[in-house]
């Protein structure tokens, strides 16, 4: 199974998530419970329809870390 980076930021309006390495691929919830369900369908949603207009799979790319300050 392939893992790929997910990104959640939280505002006053709710949660939005996107992955660096599925262009395109996003999802917003009130809830972060709520916006990682919704990203966990994305992806497999958008890795389907890739593999079905024949594109290539994009491999993960992006790491993370933190930074003390």
């Amino acid at each position: 199974m392939t893992k790929y980076l997910v990104v959640y930021e939280h505002d006053e309006h709710g949660w939005g998530a996107y992955s660096p390495d599925l262009e395109g691929c996003v999802a917003v919830a009130e809830t972060r419970e709520e916006v990682e369900q919704l990203m966990a369908e994305a992806i497999a949603f958008h890795i389907e329809g890739m593999r079905e207009a024949g594109l290539e799979i994009p491999q993960p790319g992006h790491s993370y870390g933190f930074v003390a300050a």
